[in-house]
This record gives C-alpha cells, sequence and structure tokens, in this order.
C-alpha cells in the first residue's frame, strides 16, 4: 500500500480556468544496490494545470553515491500523458513515465539537484504522481516533514540548449555588460511610447546569469521592446525562432503581443505573437486577422502560456508561401498552424492573405491596447534558416 505523501499546494487564476501548483516532497534512506543505485532522493514536484493539460518542474536531489548518469520513473495515477519535455528525454507506457538524463546534465554528484520539466495533456486531470525512483531506486519510505519553504521559482541553470548553427542572432545575453540593453538589442517603441520599460536582468535566467527583462505595462498603445540589430530580410526561405520566454500574469482576453516583426509585405508594420482571450495568438498588424480565428473553435485549439515557468517558443514563417507553424515546449499547437488549406473558425481569415510574409526584424516586448500589465524575460534566442531546437 503506497505510503501517503505530504503535498504543498499554491492556487493561482488564469483566463483560463484554475491553474493549480503543487509541490510534493519526499527524502528516505534506502539501501544501496549496486554502483548505479541510488540510497535515497528527494523529489520536488510542481504543477501548473489548465483546462486539458498541464506543465510540471521536477527538482530532484541525490542522496547516494555520485552518478554519471541517472534515470527518474513515477506514476500517474490519473488521465495525466506526456507530450514533451525539457532538460531531459521522457517517455510514458501506460501509467507509468521514464526520464532519462541528457548529455549536458547526466552527472549528479551526492547532494546534487538536477532540475526538468515535462508538459503534457490531462482531461480529468488526478491526483499527484507516486512511485518515484532514482535509476530503480524508490524514493518511497518513510516521509520528512514538507518543507517550511515552497521550491524556488527560477528553474536551475542549464547551457543553452542546442548549437545554432549559421543561425543569424544566437544570444544568450550574458555578453551584456551593464544594466540597459545595448550591443546588438537596443531599446524600441515602435508607434508610440507608454511606461514599459527594458532591462537586462542579473537574477532570473534560463542560461547563464543574464536575460532581457521588459515590465509591459497596459494602457491603449503602450509599447516597450528590445529589438534585435540583426537584418532578417535574407533568412529563409523558411525563418526559424527559438526563444525561451518567461512571464508573471497570464494572458488576457484583450489583445496584447510580446513578439513583433516588421514584415516588409506589409510595407513595415508588423508581424506579431501575443494573446487575446487567454490563449496564444498570431496577428498580423495589416489587417488585424488572428490565428486562430477568435471562435471558440480556433481559440480552443491554441493554448495559454503558463507563468512563473520558463518556455520554449519555436516558430516557422515561410516567406516563400503564406504557410506557418508554432511549437510551445516542442508541441505543435494546432490552433497556431497554418498549411495554406483555410479551416474555417481557425486559419480561414488568417489565409485570406495570400502575399506571403517577409520578416525583416525581431522585437521581443510588450504592446498592450487597454489592459494587461505583465512582466516578461526573454533568453537564448535563436533565428535563422534551420530549425534551432530546445
Amino acid at each position: 500500500m503506497p505510503i501517503p505523501v505530504p503535498r504543498l499546494a499554491r492556487r493561482a487564476r488564469t483566463a483560463a480556468g484554475a491553474v493549480c501548483a503543487l509541490a510534493l516532497s519526499l527524502l528516505v534512506a534506502v539501501p544501496a544496490s549496486g554502483s548505479a543505485a541510488a540510497s535515497g532522493c528527494q523529489v520536488d514536484y510542481t504543477v501548473n494545470e489548465w483546462t486539458g493539460g498541464y506543465t510540471a518542474e521536477l527538482r530532484v536531489t541525490n542522496a547516494g553515491p555520485a552518478l554519471s548518469d541517472w534515470r527518474v520513473t513515477w506514476t500517474y495515477e490519473g488521465d495525466q500523458h506526456v507530450t514533451s519535455a525539457w532538460n531531459a528525454s521522457v517517455t510514458q507506457t501506460g501509467h507509468t513515465v521514464t526520464a532519462v538524463s541528457t548529455a549536458w546534465n547526466g552527472a549528479l554528484a551526492t547532494g546534487g539537484t538536477v532540475g526538468f520539466g515535462v508538459q503534457g495533456t490531462s482531461g480529468a486531470g488526478g491526483p499527484a504522481p507516486t512511485g518515484f525512483a532514482l535509476n530503480g531506486v524508490s524514493c518511497g519510505g518513510d516521509t520528512t516533514t514538507p518543507p517550511t519553504t515552497p521550491p524556488p521559482t527560477t528553474p536551475p541553470t542549464t547551457p543553452p540548449s542546442a548549437e545554432c548553427g549559421d543561425a543569424v542572432v544566437c544570444d544568450d545575453f550574458e555578453n551584456q555588460a551593464g544594466s540597459v540593453p545595448a550591443g546588438d538589442w537596443t531599446f524600441t517603441a515602435p508607434d508610440c511610447q507608454g511606461t514599459g520599460t527594458a532591462a537586462v536582468d542579473t537574477d532570473i535566467a534560463h542560461s547563464g546569469t543574464r536575460s532581457l527583462r521588459l515590465d509591459g505595462k497596459a494602457g491603449y498603445c503602450n509599447h516597450a521592446f528590445v529589438a534585435s540589430t540583426a537584418d532578417l530580410s535574407s533568412v529563409g526561405p523558411v525563418l526559424y525562432v527559438r526563444m525561451w520566454v518567461r512571464h508573471t500574469t497570464a494572458l488576457p482576453a484583450a489583445h496584447v503581443a510580446f513578439v513583433s516583426m516588421p514584415d516588409s509585405s506589409q510595407g513595415g508594420k508588423a508581424l506579431r505573437i501575443g494573446g487575446q482571450n487567454g490563449a496564444l495568438q498570431w496577428n498580423r498588424e495589416s489587417d488585424d486577422a488572428t490565428l486562430p480565428a477568435q471562435s471558440p473553435t480556433g481559440v480552443g485549439l491554441s493554448r495559454p502560456l503558463p507563468t512563473d515557468t520558463w518556455q520554449c517558443l519555436r516558430f516557422a514563417v515561410d516567406t516563400s508561401a503564406p504557410g506557418l507553424d508554432t511549437w510551445l515546449d516542442d508541441e505543435q499547437v494546432p490552433g497556431l498552424h497554418a498549411d495554406g488549406v483555410p479551416t474555417r473558425d481557425i486559419d480561414d481569415q488568417w489565409l485570406s492573405r495570400t502575399t506571403p510574409p517577409r520578416p525583416t526584424a525581431l522585437r521581443l516586448g510588450w504592446e498592450s491596447y487597454g489592459t494587461g500589465d505583465d512582466t516578461l524575460w526573454f533568453d537564448d534566442v535563436a533565428v535563422g534558416s534551420s530549425p534551432v531546437g530546445c
């Protein structure tokens, strides 16, 4: 019979529904069985849930011998199903999930901690996972008192998550020496400027010690961006962008944007990524078309942008045909996919314009059209003619 697991819970609200954060900790001593076995471990599992899906961050502390590689397993008792992961290779068979170390984070010293995360689907949710084990040795047993402080909100840093190859932009912002973005990045407020600000942050980063921070403010036409100086007008024929983004406030019902790309096919008006009705969307400035269409069907095929965690956002813009694709933590977002064949209430409005886009620059920041303060961080940004993974 499973031993009860102590739980820590905190709740928040998002536009997509209730979001729960659940922290679970186990710390036990189990006899070692072989050189690769752990004699104990602690697992902190923190989950954010919304209708139909979830993300979870895991921090595993090794209380046994040092490991050259690791494998963490656990069991879902509900209908959760993992669809993607970061900082680990994750598979699921039935209710059993297995996470295996990557090439850069396999070494785990005694007392060392490693972090990784998963994203998945969940029709009806379910109880906290059970049966955690590190390299085959159970973390079950006598449990300790739950920690008196919650797990840190900043995930452990990792090296840049993929080689950028010949990308035109490949920046982790570690070369930013001051508090104001400089060098390859410059502050800009296209169309109009409000009270939003930009800075180099040394407290929160996805990798290394620095990231770009944008404090976006509400109010009509309140724009604040940091723009790359790189010219993207010859990148293609498919332009691929990868970035890690983190933010504090759920996407509002009103229209906002946090990525803006001047588009020569629109006479310099922007191709934008942001949110509306609580979910991610594309927006074309010249005709205000959205992808997906802001219908119940279209919005239902998009995804919220989870808060207080780093998310890998990737997209591909075809500059030779009106097609584009979008992935959130390596999972394709169905509503943010346009393949050239119009589908009513999803991409028919977007594909009403047949001229292919031609982005010329990349701007990261915030623009509001009435409501919606948010604080955002950007890190490990890459732009090129070949895909760059998470």
